[in-house]
């Protein structure tokens, strides 16, 4: 792919998935504080819903919420359903393009495993059916009648979706599939269950028939699962711009303790909304698994683990048959770019190497040849600012290698 048709996709589905996705967590952190403020008015039955007023520009709102049937219902509902879908479409196509379209360089790490841009790409696509339909099954499942259980089943299963990922992908590839997975079982809760059951009480009411009820509760027990999702999504989705989150070989402990931080930030915020006051506890366990996996990240960097007093990192070792960059090229990466793109760098104020990309050795300068093209010679965006000062004719050097078959 060209790099600047590259660049450029990359950033327009970027920008249309964090939009869809703003939507879709506002209205679901919306609906979510709404459930929890519902107080009991004399025109709906005990039980049978609530009310709450609301102030936002200049006006009063006040909103009503039926559990069971309205005395009628009117013209024209509003769906709240395309968020989800325009953020789960975005995201699969953004995946694509990203991580299946540049597998060689953001998803296969042959120093985990050997893959062909296919298999990595099925994988992948498999991962995100398959944490789907086990999820799916569970929920189904005599387990469901257990909240507890079943929370801890699930939070097993995506951990153990994690430590799948980790065995295939690079740490970043994996971090990302395990968000995608989560992604994929929140859109398709609203599109395989809630929506279809919404659907299925709005033609019962219509046709002057009782709803079942059970329809209901399966629709808010999914929007439970997504709305303590969330926040480990969210984070899981931009940890790729953050390599000492991922670079670690215990990416799915770093998952697992991420979960339980953001599942216990919803949990404060949906107590303290219905009237429970403030569980200060949920704060300071979420910051120790925070403070857990910041520990686990450092150990696994040369120069957090320096700071940690643990034993240097054991350079895992490379294929010999991996292609290498010519001597000449390799001598101005390592000389203008390594100080800061190296396992251990050297520049001031950097811990470790900026987006996980490594330029200190003929095999990895190989490998970023696409982004090289692009940052080096298409632009001059690195180094930044070039405060390496590298030259016209080394960018001529490497314009002739980067353009090379």
């Amino acid at each position: 792919m060209d790099p600047i048709v590259a660049e450029w996709g990359n950033l327009l589905l970027r920008w249309a998935h964090i939009v869809t996705a703003m939507a879709w967590i506002g209205s679901s952190f919306y609906f979510m504080h709404l459930d929890a403020t519902l107080k009991a008015v004399p025109d709906i039955p005990a039980g049978k819903g609530g009310a709450t007023w609301e102030v936002h520009g200049g006006g009063f709102y006040e909103v009503k919420k039926y559990l069971e049937a309205p005395a009628h219902l009117p013209q024209e509902l509003i769906w709240h359903k395309w968020q989800s879908y325009s953020t789960w479409i975005t995201g699969f196509f953004l995946l694509i393009w990203l991580y299946y379209a540049q597998s060689d360089l953001y998803l296969i790490d042959p120093a985990v495993r050997q893959l062909s841009p296919f298999a990595a790409g099925a994988i992948g696509l498999l991962g995100l059916a398959v944490g789907w339909g086990v999820y799916d099954g569970l929920c189904r499942s005599p387990l469901a009648k257990n909240e507890m259980a079943l929370s801890a089943v699930l939070f097993a299963l995506i951990v153990g979706i994690a430590w799948v990922f980790q065995q295939f992908f690079s740490g970043r590839g994996a971090m990302i599939h395990t968000g995608a997975v989560m992604a994929t079982i929140m859109s398709a809760n609203v599109f395989m269950i809630i929506i279809p059951g919404q659907k299925k009480i709005i033609a019962a009411l219509t046709s002057g028939q009782a709803p079942d009820p059970a329809l209901g509760k399966r629709a808010k027990i999914r929007s439970t699962h997504n709305n303590y999702l969330t926040l480990p999504v969210v984070f899981l989705m931009v940890s790729n711009h953050y390599p000492l989150v991922w670079s670690t070989p215990y990416t799915f402990v770093i998952v697992g303790l991420v979960m339980i931080a953001g599942a216990l930030v919803r949990l404060y915020f949906n107590l303290h909304h219905a009237g429970k006051g403030h569980q200060w506890w949920t704060w300071i366990v979420a910051t120790l698994a925070l403070a857990i996996a910041a520990w686990i990240t450092m150990s696994a960097s040369p120069g957090g683990r320096e700071r940690l007093g643990l034993s240097p990192l054991v350079e895992p070792a490379v294929a010999s048959t991996l292609p290498k960059a010519p001597l000449e090229v390799e001598q101005i990466v390592t000389s203008r770019c390594s100080m800061c793109h190296a396992r251990e760098p050297v520049w001031q104020g950097i811990g470790i190497a900026p987006k996980g990309v490594m330029l200190d050795t003929a095999e990895r300068i190989a490998r970023q040849k696409a982004a090289i093209r692009l940052h080096s010679v298409l632009t001059h965006a690195m180094p930044p600012g070039n405060i390496t000062e590298m030259t016209a004719e080394e960018r001529r050097t490497l314009s002739l290698w980067v353009n090379s078959k």
